[in-house]
């Protein structure tokens, strides 16, 4: 049985997007773009947006900020770095647009989180802590409670 041309070349996509996601994986920290994603498996930026889009759920944009969030989030709970220390250590070159990102995956500012996570995880192993800190994607985090 023999696979249509539509399917095989869905299939070329699919592995092309799986080698972008990993790329993003393994290079958060460096300047990333769309662009570059795209030449680097041939593609317009506008299809592998589209593309990685309807494969994974989100842009590549914001699975690498995801990235980068879930890397902060593990610097800030280290505590020996200040937020904008950790903001460009993830690859971030705007402070505000970490901040904001960040308050919208994890639902507090990346001070707040900085304060309350060293507590919130003492104790635990980092593999566990990790997983429990998890970001939500999608901005599915709950309001933060104004006390």
């Amino acid at each position: 049985m023999t696979s249509s041309p539509i399917t095989a070349q869905r299939l070329r996509d699919l592995a092309l997007l799986r080698r972008v996601r990993d790329r993003i994986d393994r290079e958060h920290a460096q300047p990333l773009d769309v662009e570059a994603l795209a030449r680097g498996v041939h593609m317009s930026a506008g299809h592998l947006s589209r593309e990685f889009r309807r494969a994974f759920g989100e842009s590549p944009y914001s699975y690498l900020m995801t990235r980068r969030i879930e890397r902060a989030m593990a610097l800030l709970r280290r505590g020996d770095l200040s937020v904008t220390e950790v903001c460009f250590a993830v690859g971030c070159s705007s402070l505000g647009t970490f901040s904001t990102r960040f308050t919208e995956l994890v639902g507090v500012p990346p001070s707040v989180y900085r304060r309350q996570a060293s507590a919130a995880t003492a104790g635990m192993p980092p593999c566990v802590a990790k997983q429990v800190t998890r970001p939500v994607r999608n901005r599915e985090a709950p309001p933060a409670v104004r006390a």
